[in-house]
This record gives structure tokens, sequence and C-alpha cells, in this order.
């Protein structure tokens, strides 16, 4: 089971670092817009969308990556009070009873969205715009992403209550005290 989870953390750290740089392509994209807009009078609802796109691909698909370096936002108000013993039960409970269920609906209800928007070929309503059914493609494999994260936390949360790998937070939080 570690070597499954190994292999989902390198495959979202793979691709959240991946799909960071298009981060840089859309802010380029809106640099490029607002001056040719600026300076030219020209702009275009593709461009704009262009930019919708990108950062809806870059929060959808490196929610995974994001889960897996800890960084999604926390209220931290009863946790840190908690035994490491603690933290880490609570973290699998939320993990089985609240992450997961969460994404498996969440890619069960868009499916049926996405395989209507594909057939349709939906496309903007503004003028010039872009095709639409990419981005709703996005929803389903992002939440896949997140959910197959969630399961490798789960099998490392597992894991470091039964002693089999070590614990780098409570590691971690050692080091920080001694400095």
């Amino acid at each position: 089971m570690l070597a499954l989870s190994r292999a989902i953390d390198a495959a979202n750290n793979f691709i959240g670092k991946s799909v960071s740089w298009l981060i840089l392509v859309a802010v380029l994209i809106s640099a490029i817009n607002a001056v040719s807009r600026k300076l030219f009078n020209v702009s275009s609802n593709a461009w704009l969308e262009a930019q919708w796109y990108l950062f809806s691909a870059v929060f959808l698909i490196a929610a995974g990556y994001t889960l897996l370096h800890s960084e999604h936002v926390k209220v931290d108000l009863l946790y840190s009070r908690y035994s490491r013993r603690t933290q880490l039960l609570v973290e699998i409970f939320g993990t089985i009873f609240f992450l997961l269920p969460f994404c498996l609906i969440t890619i069960y209800l868009s499916w049926p969205i996405v395989e209507a928007k594909i057939a349709s070929g939906e496309t903007s309503n503004n003028t010039g715009g872009l095709v639409l059914w990419p981005v709703w493609v996005l929803i389903p494999i992002g939440f896949g992403l997140l959910a197959l994260q969630g399961i490798s936390e789960l099998i490392k949360r597992i894991a470091i209550l039964q002693g089999r790998i070590p614990d780098t937070v409570a590691l971690e939080d050692a080091e920080a005290q001694t400095l």
C-alpha cells in the first residue's frame, strides 16, 4: 500500500509542478491582452476566456498537489491542542467521512454534465469565445486527483499509527522546537 501511496504522491507532485506553469501563461495572456487593449484598442473574448480556463485548470488539477503538501486552508482551533495520535485519527476520520465522499459525489454528479457538454460541443455565448466543454472535463479530473491524494494520505496516516513509517510532521515539530 505504501508503494501505491508513493506512486500517487509522485504523480500529483509532477502534475502540480507542471500545471503551476499555467499561472505564468495566464499572466502573460493577461498582460498581452491589457497592452493590446490600451495601445491598439484591440481585445479578444477568447484571451479572457483562456485566462479563465488556465486558472480553472490550476485550481482543479493542483488540488491533489496542494493536499500532498498540506497547504489547504485549515481552521486550527482545537486540532493543535490534540496529541499527535489524535490528530492522525482526526485526519483519517475526515478523509474517510468527508474528503473522499465529497470527491466521489462531485465526480458522480458532474460526469453526466460533462458528457452532455462534450456531446453538445458547448461553446461560449461571447463573440469570439472558446469551446467550453474542456473546462468542464477538468472537474472530474481535478476531484479524481484530489481523491487519489486523499487515499495516499490515508495510507500514510494509518502507516504512521502502525509505526511502519516515521511521522515527518512530528519530527519537523520537534526540530522546530529545538531551534
